[in-house]
């Protein structure tokens, strides 16, 4: 049988530790995990049932006061996020990940 190095072993545990506070964060009594992560159609869907038009700049505003919400932190411990708000900034110039953090 083939048996790993020391070094993948210690790498292993050092993953392994990164995982477990990774989980303790994210599950975190009383608190959740914020689904943000709507495609393009189904955020034209809530869109359009409000009046608001589905432009780039509406869902990075959307997403910009959701996300900067006061005590958001008290309540939430991740977000899934969809793909083009990883590259959007807030309407305070903040890039979203980094305000989420």
């Amino acid at each position: 049988p083939i048996r790993p190095s020391r070094i993948n072993q210690e790498l292993t545990m050092t993953i392994q530790e990164e995982l477990n506070t990774t989980v303790r964060d994210l599950v975190q009594p009383g608190k959740g995990i914020l689904a943000a992560d709507e495609s393009h159609p189904t955020i034209a869907k809530r869109f359009k049932a409000v009046g608001v038009e589905s432009s780039e700049d509406k869902r990075r505003e959307y997403r910009s006061l959701i996300f900067s919400a006061s005590g958001l932190g008290e309540f939430i411990s991740g977000v899934i996020l969809f793909e083009e708000t990883l590259g959007q900034n807030s309407l305070d110039n903040v890039a979203m990940p980094k305000l989420l953090s």
